[in-house]
């Protein structure tokens, strides 16, 4: 197939002796990056869909902005965090338009709770306290601040913290918004931002964003984003299971007290509302936490179903309808009188809609102590905390699946009704099973170029599992290899002896072998683990020894980090939410250590049902969800150890499953060709300089075989 202008034109510009060389004194010409470039110019240029994984190293972030900037076409990029949104926008994007030399229009756009809504601004300027003096001291500097910004972009805040309780105070929702009836809709920040992503060529967003768009016009009330010829996935693999939160819909406890205490702030500016509002507004909040209360004696999540087996549970939804009608009842006279009340009653509406979609036909109540199952319901299981060792309990799962159990999904319209419980409130959500079919529609409806990319998207080399996700049928695909020199930058280690991972002594096993590394490499480590048990019986085991631990959940995750790189040689041990979006390069981060192969908690009631569904279908859900969703997340987790061409580091992979079951080939045959040895001298020859006698492999071997290398 012939190359398109545009793609000669993309592949000229990453070239040696090209623009972007020319330009950027620290860029480098890269083969695989002039190919990931050409492919998704061909992409733009005849509207296709392209999937592309690029490994780690690879620069498909110029790979995707250059043929963007080339085409003149409207481009939306979007991001996986507002962090790389920001890095993007700010960093990247100038960067290179300034070597092209284009002068197109850019825009970032965030979604609204990004932005300062001086409306709810000007409203929490009444409340009678805060919190603290320091809350307090941090609403003046915002309310500082709201004076000299221009585009009202809450990031600009350094100091505000992300889990600040001032954010609900001072943003809008899709809720509460009062739209053009808003006293301050001409200055809004929100309008402004969406204006100017209206007019420019390159919009940078994030997939919540993006989701959030789709999912509004799925449900024909209109585009949040401008629409465009070229759409750019960028850490796509996040978008999936993104889209299933998008395209569903919940209800949780923060609104309902917000939506309470916004309606007693109106009263402030009509003489006589507080009479007949206080009494129901503080019903609503009083019926919040005695649902809370009673949802005490449930997991931490699971079903509909599950929940309704608690009666002072289902008392609890009933008081909180009877509450939220209460309130609604009071605004109706109200509504006239100023727009926020009229915002409040309709949000009121809008979630006793949603209580009553989650809640379905009413539960029947389960009868005292009944002298055995009934005979049409799918055998009762004890639901698995959130926090629980999941690998533990892989195996029964894994026999319940052959077995044929599991519980169908609960919503009509193939989604799963679901409940999730935080340390003060609740999340109750419909989600749906399968986005494919509403992405598929869209791309179809756009009529613009979609490009998918990620360093993971594949699984043993193979798009088959993504592209099933998004809908695609045989798309367009390309592998960008990563530029490093693994045999000189990498080693991967396969500690020997490691019992198997559902032993309760597996932990104290692991540190045993990982000691010696740890020695060898002067700390510099991350450790991922499986579960939030392993992570702290590991770090009771590590206390006190000669390397600074740093634990999630002691600090928020950016100041572990800036700790981290500040130590020099510390050993950071997280669980699944540094698998990705975290950058160490440099010999901060030497090891990253892998305890357990990260298949997901059996306890989520959304990726069960997700298995059943696969069951009925005739399907494998080990095989078809299970094992790829697994793969991806080791990916994701290996990918922290090395990050440019001038790392070097081990990757330490504990999990004897890797070497005594079948799948292991599929999880070794998905990752870089490290080369790989299972002596623990070879770890510390690694980091000494010496010469390792080593030969890559690139699968696992046979059961009983043996793989290393001397």
């Amino acid at each position: 197939m012939e190359p398109s202008r545009l793609g000669v034109a993309s592949r000229a510009a990453l070239s040696d002796g090209g623009e972007i060389a020319r330009k950027l004194d620290t860029f480098a010409p890269r083969p695989a990056q002039q190919d990931l470039a050409a492919a998704i110019a061909d992409a733009f240029e005849s509207r296709d869909t392209l999937l592309a994984e690029a490994g780690t190293g690879t620069g498909k972030t110029f790979a995707y902005l250059v043929p963007a900037l080339l085409s003149g076409l409207k481009t939306i990029v979007s991001t996986g965090t507002r962090a790389l949104q920001d890095q993007l926008y700010h960093r990247d994007l100038p960067r290179v338009r300034d070597a092209l030399g284009v002068g197109l229009k850019t825009a970032l756009l965030k979604g609204r709770a990004n932005y300062l809504c001086r409306y709810r601004m000007e409203q929490a300027k009444g409340e009678p306290k805060f919190a603290s003096r320091e809350v307090a001291a941090q609403f003046q500097r915002i309310v500082a601040w709201s004076g000299r910004t221009r585009l009202g972009d809450l990031a600009e805040l350094e100091a505000l913290p992300e889990e600040s309780p001032l954010l609900p105070m001072v943003t809008s929702t899709a809720e509460n918004c009062l739209g053009s009836e808003c006293p301050f809709y001409a200055d809004c920040f929100v309008v402004q931002a969406r204006q100017r992503a209206q007019a420019a060529d390159v919009v940078v967003v994030n997939h919540h964003l993006l989701l959030a768009d789709l999912a509004l016009k799925q449900e024909g009330f209109g585009e949040i984003l401008p629409g465009a010829q070229a759409f750019v996935i960028d850490e796509a693999h996040q978008l999936p299971e993104l889209a299933a939160q998008f395209f569903g819909e919940a209800l949780s406890a923060r609104p309902l007290v917000e939506l309470a205490r916004d309606a007693l702030a109106e009263c402030k500016s009509v003489t006589g509302a507080l009479a007949s509002l206080q009494v129901p507004a503080r019903d609503l909040e009083h019926s919040v936490r005695t649902l809370r209360a009673a949802m005490d004696e449930l997991p931490i999540r699971g079903t509909r179903r599950r929940a309704g087996e608690v009666p002072a549970v289902e008392d609890g939804f009933d008081n909180l309808e009877a509450a939220l009608a209460n309130l609604r009842d009071a605004l109706e006279p109200l509504r006239g009188a100023a727009p926020g009340f009229d915002s409040c009653h309709a949000r009121a509406e809008e979630f006793i809609e949603r209580l009553r979609r989650w809640r379905g036909a009413p539960v029947a109540r389960p009868e005292p102590e009944p002298e055995e199952d009934d005979d049409f319901s799918p055998p009762r299981r004890e639901s698995i905390p959130a926090e629980a060792e999941n690998q533990d309990a892989f195996a029964a799962a894994q026999q319940a699946q052959e077995q044929g159990e599991g519980t169908p999904p609960e919503g009509r319209d193939g989604s799963v009704l679901w409940y999730e419980l935080t340390a003060r409130g609740f999340r109750l959500s419909r989600t749906p099973l399968d986005v494919a079919g509403p992405l598929a529609a869209h791309r179809e409806r756009s009529r613009a170029a979609w490009v998918f990319t990620s360093a993971t998207l594949t699984v043993g080399g193979h798009f088959h599992h993504y592209a099933r996700k998004l809908g695609l049928f045989e798309p367009k695909t390309l592998l960008a290899p990563s530029p490093f020199d693994w045999p000189q930058q990498a080693l991967m280690y396969l500690p020997q002896g490691l019992p198997d991972p559902a032993v309760r002594h597996y932990n104290e096993s692991m540190v045993e072998r990982l000691r010696p590394v740890l020695v060898a490499s002067g700390g510099r480590a991350f450790v991922l683990f499986a579960s939030h048990r392993a992570l702290r019986e590991t770090a009771e085991l590590l206390k006190g020894g000669p390397w600074p631990l740093f634990v999630q959940g002691e600090a928020p995750r950016h100041v572990l980090l800036e700790r981290f790189r500040a130590s020099g040689n510390g050993v950071l041990l997280g669980a699944a939410s540094f698998r990705e979006g975290v950058d160490v390069a440099g010999e901060a981060l030497s090891v990253v250590v892998i305890d357990k192969l990260p298949f997901a908690a059996p306890d989520d009631p959304v990726f069960e049902a997700r298995l059943d569904a696969i069951r009925r279908r005739g399907g494998n859900p080990f095989r078809d969800e299970q094992l790829p969703q697994a793969v991806i997340a080791l990916k994701q987790g290996a990918g922290r150890l090395i990050r440019s061409e001038r790392d070097r580091g081990v990757l330490v992979l504990c999990d004897p499953r890797l070497h005594s079951k079948s799948y292991g080939r599929t999880f070794l045959d998905s990752l870089p060709p490290l080369p790989r040895s299972r002596r623990v001298e070879d770890v510390a020859d690694f980091f000494a300089g010496r010469p390792l006698a080593l030969q890559s492999t690139s699968s696992a071997p046979a059961d009983g075989e043996d793989y290393y290398y001397r």
